[in-house]
């Protein structure tokens, strides 16, 4: 099978989303391997992928995507009144005081406003597997701005610091809980924690950049080692940590770091955002329409002081809409990944959404596709009955 061959299925309405993945395989390098999954409604409507090896069922290191599963295990935690988004931390973690943290929120920790994008020293390889140690770290850290007054992507650690407090409220780890709650339920192709006998799908990450001038150009790009950036991509201390080999480290993919470790199809992404929101199987949406209003609202907007550009947070989701793609209606989230993954619900249109890819983009987050991708999408959905 050739790289230029689209394999899947599209429901009626739904074919020009072909033609517009076909005419991104076609403009991509000869080893391109991608998946495009949707749902509307709860019904799958786009499962098409690419690629001279790669099938539907392939898994993908998600990277940053892993964090809309992390964020729907709080939001259902949130629901169920096991945590609540007003109380300190320190509630239900004492610990987490040290440093001048304990004035802050369960709210404002998911909104990436706690300071804690890192450590002083940084971290192992070992370390940021394990989301335990992290948090442990994290607590007795002195935050890199006062908590609660500005907000930066804590793209290694927001996951650990979540995910303890899940754990002190329930006495289960986040991976456990989202194991029970929304992956087995629905059987999803989404793991936080990658069973060996999957192994054999997992696709091996390739290199960031498809040209060599252009991993020139993002070598050149100016960020001392002490940066707030370099210090939240853990590039500052004895082990500097290689984004694009992350996942496919055996213990990254063994552990499911909450934050970065999620291994996924993009029918498993697309089908935890359609459980979120509506029914799926015949089983009601995990998360009442209150849950997906609050979680999806903005509550951090303006300069991220880590990624030094304009980004909008929800409760640990990002808002999908002001950050990527505006046309979306006001209020979706999701998640997307290094690797060019995306991931995400518009509850207005009942739409799931995600993508998966092999290759890193360049300069890294979603792929510049996504964009036509999830504009052909949307336009479907909204005319389609």
């Amino acid at each position: 099978m050739t790289r230029n061959t689209v394999q899947g299925t599209v429901a009626e309405g739904f074919e020009a989303v072909r033609e517009e993945f076909s005419a991104v395989v076609t403009g991509e390098r000869d080893d391109y391997e991608g998946q495009l999954c949707a749902y509307v409604h709860g019904r799958r409507v786009v499962d098409l992928w690419a690629g001279a090896e790669v099938t539907g069922d392939a898994l993908y290191g998600v990277y940053s995507a892993t964090k809309g599963a992390a964020h729907l295990v709080a939001a259902l935690l949130v629901q169920d009144g096991t945590l609540e988004l007003d109380r300190k931390v320190t509630y239900y973690w004492p610990e987490f005081a040290a440093e001048g943290k304990g004035a802050l929120t369960l709210r404002e920790l998911l909104a990436h406003r706690a300071g804690l994008i890192g450590t002083d020293t940084g971290f192992t390889l070992a370390e940021l597997a394990d989301d335990r140690v992290i948090a442990e770290r994290l607590a007795d850290q002195r935050p890199f701005w006062r908590p609660g007054t500005a907000f930066g992507y804590h793209p290694l650690v927001i996951g650990a610091l979540t995910g303890e407090l899940a754990r002190r409220a329930t006495g289960r780890t986040l991976q456990e809980l989202y194991e029970e709650r929304v992956r087995a339920p629905y059987r999803l192709d989404f793991h936080l924690g990658l069973p060996a006998e999957h192994e054999p799908r997992f696709r091996t990450v390739q290199p960031l950049l498809p040209t060599p001038g252009q991993r020139a150009l993002r070598d050149a790009q100016p960020d001392g080692p002490h940066t707030l950036t370099a210090i939240a991509f853990n590039r500052h201390g004895s082990e500097p940590t290689d984004l694009e080999s992350l996942a496919n480290e055996p213990l990254i993919r063994a552990k499911g770091p909450a934050s970065v470790g999620g291994v996924a199809s993009a029918r498993g992404l697309a089908g935890m955002y359609a459980a979120a929101i509506g029914e799926v199987d015949g089983k009601a949406p995990l998360l009442k329409e209150d849950t997906v209003a609050e979680f999806g609202q903005i509550h951090s907007v303006g300069h991220d002081l880590v990624a030094r550009v304009h980004r909008s947070f929800g409760l640990g989701f990002q808002a999908t809409a002001d950050t990527w793609h505006p046309f979306l209606g006001a209020g979706t989230f999701g998640h997307s990944g290094a690797c060019g993954t995306q991931s995400f619900a518009d509850p207005h249109t009942g739409l799931a959404y995600a993508y998966t890819r092999r290759r890193f983009t360049f300069p890294g987050g979603p792929a510049p596709e996504n964009d036509r991708l999830t504009a052909a999408i949307h336009r479907a959905a909204l005319t389609t009955p």
